[in-house]
């Protein structure tokens, strides 16, 4: 028989979605500054990859918002429009999937504010409001994303005539002659009209008077606010992000009353198309709105590991209290307790989570079906530690061969020749397939922008490889010994646990992709390759 522990770390939801909202709100734990970061009046957009929690903290903050007063809407970007899919249909010209995606994203925000009005008994006045929302509903007709065409008309005229005669003779009993003769004119006309495009369409979005819809709808508001929480924004198509951005820069960022939150993977986001005259389509990160949150800076266990522990425990022990409020257990460090077979067990679950709330999940629920009816070991969070990896992870890396490949030449080099479990690469130089393998979750940023005595003016950023590319080598000889290598001499080699934001010394932690780049990948290059004497 399983646990009742066990059966609630089975039953947890994987996503946020697919828990009702009472139970996200339940659960939502705090972390450091975060919640009140996301709670300011300020324009954000805040980060994080996939299970990271931004999902959860969204829907959090809305219920928070409405509690208060205020109108919430709640959008997730997935899900608008009666035909998603059309946003990415090549066949179509982008100028008419922008508009479509623009009005389906206005629509939605419309239906949120008049549920509002409608249902809530904090809303002023419907009728009072009435006319602001039938004007926000009027300007959304008027919306279009439209770009400077070349347009050629062609005519053709023709004219022709034709003649024809002949003569017939009848001998019989009343011999006639008969003449005939056939005149004809043919006039036709043809019109052709070619559409020519050269060189990049340059579009640019007519709102209207949307801006002027939500400004009167923020001032029926009084003293209250309207929140506009953007989900899944990395969700729509790149070339149409820009597009939607620029609706919100112009029509809300500008509006008093009305705060925009967006929700977003940064390695999938375009919030900006910049043009040739220096003018640009969208959101200035930065300038029109912050991005001084990312969710993946919070909880990763070599970052802070108390501060990680705290965050999974509470998160576990809400959880529990959830689903089984008849059996209370009166404190977190009680349930931690009961749930795993000493506490060394439940900091490996943190460390395995590497600070990913769904990947944490996961984890769980395969550790208890090993459990069963026992309290979870370090045994069992290895192996479904492991088991989650090449489920997830592994398959996903495994779809791009190049990411593949570079994730196994880093894994050698990390761990089997620097014996570490981190690493350091230049901040200013960006690689796609390096942030495939951070948005597919294998690696994990630890701190951004550190310095060295040695090579100043340059700055790097530290890596850590995930849980699932080690925990196979765990209890052998060839185990990660620790975090980043230090250049400190001695008789062993040594290493730093925390990054710090500088020190002496990294050249042992800097890891050189240009010798990935120059060296044979495939089984072929391999065979053939020249072998060291």
């Amino acid at each position: 028989m399983t646990s009742a522990i066990n059966l609630v770390f089975l039953s947890l939801s994987r996503r946020a979605e697919a828990s009702d909202r009472e139970k996200l709100i339940q659960t939502f734990v705090d972390v450091g500054p975060l919640f009140a970061l996301l709670s300011s009046s300020d324009h954000q957009i805040f980060y994080g990859r996939r299970g990271t929690g931004k999902t959860h903290a969204l829907t959090y903050l809305a219920d928070r918002r409405e509690t208060a007063g205020d109108a919430v809407a709640y959008i997730d970007l997935r899900n608008v429009g009666s035909s998603a899919g059309m946003y990415s249909d090549q066949s179509r010209s982008l100028a008419e999937r922008a508009t479509c995606l623009l009005v389906d994203a206005l629509s939605a925000v419309h239906e949120s504010l008049l549920s509002y009005f409608i249902e809530s008994e904090l809303a002023p006045d419907l009728a009072r409001a009435g006319p602001s929302l039938d004007a926000l509903a009027d300007s959304i007709t008027e919306v279009r994303v439209v770009g400077s065409i070349e347009t050629e008309d062609l005519d053709r005229q023709e004219q022709g005539a034709s003649v024809s005669t002949g003569a017939a003779v009848d001998l019989g009993e009343k011999p006639s002659v008969k003449l005939r003769y056939d005149a004809a004119e043919n006039t036709g006309s043809e019109r052709q009209t070619r559409v020519t495009r050269s060189g990049e369409e340059r579009l640019y979005v007519n709102f209207g008077s949307t801006g002027a819809a939500f400004r009167r709808i923020a001032a029926e508001m009084g003293e209250r606010r309207v929140w506009i929480l953007l989900d899944e924004w990395s969700s729509i198509p790149a070339e149409l992000q820009p597009y939607l951005a620029d609706l919100v820069r112009r029509s809300l960022l500008p509006t008093p009353g009305v705060t925009v939150k967006i929700a977003a993977i940064e390695q999938r986001s375009r919030f900006q198309l910049a043009r040739a005259d220096g003018d640009y389509v969208g959101i200035e990160v930065g300038a029109d709105a912050s991005a001084d949150v990312n969710l993946d800076d919070f909880m990763v266990f070599d970052n802070d590991a108390e501060r990680a522990k705290a965050f999974f425990r509470d998160l576990l022990y809400r959880h529990y209290q959830a689903a089984t409020p008849s059996e209370p257990i009166q404190s977190a460090n009680e349930f931690i307790r009961r749930a795993f077979t000493q506490f060394r067990a439940f900091d490996e679950f943190v460390r395995a989570s590497e600070g990913v709330p769904r990947d944490a999940i996961n984890i769980l629920g395969l550790s208890a079906q090993k459990a069963i009816d026992d309290p979870i070991s370090i045994e069992h969070v290895r192996v479904a530690a492991k088991n989650w990896y090449q489920r997830d992870k592994d398959t996903a890396v495994r779809a791009n061969q190049t990411a593949h490949d570079l994730l196994h030449w880093i894994i050698d080099e990390v761990i089997a020749g620097r014996r570490a479990r981190a690493f350091l690469l230049q901040s200013s130089v960006s690689d796609p397939i390096v942030e495939d393998l951070y948005d597919a979750r294998v690696l994990h940023v630890l701190k951004r922008g550190i310095s060295t005595h040695d090579q100043p003016g340059i700055r790097y950023d530290a890596y850590k490889l995930d849980y699932g590319c080690y925990v196979d080598l765990i209890s052998t000889a060839k185990a990660p010994i620790g975090l980043l290598p230090s250049d400190v001499p001695g008789p062993a080699p040594m290493f730093i646990e925390v990054p710090p934001d500088d020190y002496r010394s990294i050249r042992r932690a800097i890891l050189d992709l240009s010798k990935f780049r120059s060296a044979p990948h495939d089984e072929s290059e391999k065979q053939a390759a020249p072998q060291a004497p």
